[in-house]
């Protein structure tokens, strides 16, 4: 067996293990790569079924996918310990109705990052930010 195939069938467990974790289906999420800096960057976005839209849930750098997949997961096991929870109502344009959407970040500018990930800010109108509070 080839060591390509290999790296494959890891990548593609440690992928199945962060969906399970999460608690996602394959449709709700998203895996994306990229080169930065000579290193692998994963991008690990949700997708929100109920509203179509997408969101950054976290990025990692790793030193090969198999690594960066490695970090997202252990993100993945313990971001609740870790992270603030924030709820951002907002609206997309063209829309009337108000979203509610739930980010773990930490803080309130890295929330608005992960809802504003991939598209243009003037898209979405944010009515409020709130940190929830710590159960």
């Amino acid at each position: 067996m080839d060591t390509s195939s290999d790296i494959h069938v890891e990548a593609a467990r440690i992928q199945e293990e962060i969906k399970s974790h999460l608690g996602l289906r394959s449709s709700d999420l998203m895996f994306e790569y990229g080169n930065t800096d000579g290193k692998i960057k994963l991008d690990l976005i949700t997708i929100n079924p109920r509203h179509n839209q997408s969101f950054l849930f976290h990025s990692v750098m790793g030193f090969d996918k198999v690594d960066a997949l490695n970090k997202m997961l252990d993100y993945v096991e313990n971001y609740k310990e870790k992270e603030n929870s924030y709820t951002i109502q907002w609206i997309a344009k063209g829309n009337k109705e108000l979203n509610t959407s739930y980010f773990r970040a930490s803080s309130v500018y890295d929330a608005l990052d992960k809802l504003y990930y991939g598209r243009d800010s003037n898209t979405i109108t944010v009515f409020s930010v709130v940190l929830n509070p710590v159960a």
